[in-house]
């Protein structure tokens, strides 16, 4: 997004757009004399020269010194460097995210028919009106919403042990279903990775790169979440059914070895 926002300017190269109108007295001097119009043309090839060196600031990342420069011109008027000062204050390159004072210069800027200006105002009444979208990515998604009935698998509960085989088959059909939609759920869970890709859309493109940051972080926190909860989830289930096949088997291994064990019937008593 930040892309797009910044790349009328770079288009533009340095060119002054917007310049500071020639003052009335210097129209007078120019009826005068006919000196205004070399004295106009100085002053744009000094703001050109100005906003070039901004531009190299903060292509260099040297945020306040471009800051300073960009704010010097957009004072006198300068369009292009009150775009930049809109820009940098919207995406906190002022050194802190400042909506308000991020407005204010883009309003000036449109206000003298700015289009990135313009853009950029339109986007912010955007943002206004799905804050509350916006801050649900951003920190209160839950991942709740993966969970439906398909991927639901409550846990079996197991006896201390089974003795006979309608209820061993049973409980091992019971483990059969759960293991089948375990499995499904941590395939699903798989291919939702990584949770940004359910963030619509129209959205993320309005979102700044810092709140892109935050919603990624965050939704890393929330899948691992997830994906911890359902290893725990899997070894209890693991283990309680461990436990009663354990103590199945050892009663199954017993009643046979008493029957094996057990002295035949006395037929002819």
């Amino acid at each position: 997004m930040k892309t797009v926002l910044f790349c009328a300017a770079l288009l533009c190269g340095g060119v002054a757009f917007g310049a500071e109108p020639v003052a009335k007295s210097s129209a007078k001097s120019s009826a005068k004399g006919g000196a205004a119009k070399p004295a106009a043309a100085a002053s744009s090839a000094n703001a050109a020269a100005e906003l070039a060196e901004a531009d190299a600031l903060f292509a260099k990342k040297a945020y306040p010194e471009a800051l300073q420069k960009y704010t010097k011109l957009a004072n006198a008027g300068n369009v292009m460097a009150q775009q930049h000062v809109g820009e940098m204050y919207f995406y906190g390159e002022a050194g802190a995210i400042d909506m308000d004072q991020a407005a204010q210069w883009f309003q000036k800027a449109a206000a003298k028919g700015n289009a990135v200006a313009i853009a950029s105002l339109a986007l912010m009444k955007q943002r206004e009106a799905r804050r509350a979208d916006l801050d649900y990515w951003i920190a209160k998604y839950d991942g709740s919403d993966l969970r439906t009935s398909e991927y639901r698998c409550p846990a079996p509960r197991f006896p201390t042990m089974s003795k006979v085989n309608e209820e061993i088959d049973y409980y091992g059909g019971k483990m059969k279903d759960w293991e089948a939609c375990h499995n499904n759920w941590v395939k699903h869970l798989n291919a939702a990775l990584p949770l940004t890709k359910r963030i619509p859309d129209d959205l993320a493109k309005i979102m700044t790169k810092d709140e892109t940051d935050k919603a990624t972080a965050h939704l890393k926190e929330v899948s691992d979440r997830l994906a911890e909860d359902t290893k725990v989830a899997g070894r209890m289930v693991i283990a309680d059914f461990d436990a009663w096949r354990a103590g199945t088997e050892a009663y199954v291994k017993e009643h046979n070895e008493m029957v094996k064990n057990a002295p035949p019937p006395d037929d002819g008593k």
